[in-house]
């Protein structure tokens, strides 16, 4: 969906959904992101530009792993620019989204997610806020007071990976936490 807003050139407007702590995956406060129909995420090198464009770096091109995880340390932008699937956000009892070519899935810090099954042409963008480091956790309760401190220490993003500095990401994520 594209809404205009006063002066301000047409934006893609996405779903939010806010999961519930899974325990050894934390998940977060902040609401995930949810684009469709990104004209910029259908094309690799056209996906790694709008989000480069945006602040998000240190791009990866490949798929999601087929095991539940998440970081701690980075926030994650995933471009779909092939084929689709589902992925399960927030863990083993989290919820299930149908993914395809033009989506885009802005995870916050500690939000889990896993392939729950995808066609063999699944291709996905990856990038970081400012090129963060990121780390792959996969829900060890023993670790989760140093897990729960890094998620508290990332810093939120610039700008949207799709909008930039004046999209949703900054008016939902800082009203958030």
């Amino acid at each position: 969906m594209r809404v205009s807003g006063s002066g301000h050139p047409s934006m893609v407007q996405p779903e939010t959904h806010v999961l519930e702590d899974g325990g050894g995956i934390p998940n977060s406060g902040l609401p995930v992101l949810i684009y469709h129909d990104v004209r910029e995420a259908r094309e690799a090198p056209d996906c790694e530009v709008l989000f480069d464009r945006n602040g998000w770096r240190g791009a990866w091109l490949d798929g999601i792993f087929s095991f539940h995880h998440f970081h701690a340390t980075a926030h994650e932008v995933l471009g779909i620019v092939a084929g689709s699937g589902t992925v399960i956000l927030g863990g083993p009892d989290g919820r299930r989204f149908e993914i395809r070519r033009g989506d885009v899935l802005v995870l916050p810090a500690g939000t889990g997610h896993c392939n729950a099954g995808s066609s063999v042409d699944l291709t996905v963008v990856g990038a970081y806020p400012n090129a963060m480091r990121w780390d792959l956790r996969r829900g060890d309760l023993a670790e989760r007071k140093e897990v729960l401190a890094n998620i508290a220490a990332v810093p939120l993003p610039d700008a949207d990976p799709v909008n930039g500095a004046d999209g949703p990401l900054a008016r939902m994520w800082r009203t958030s936490d």
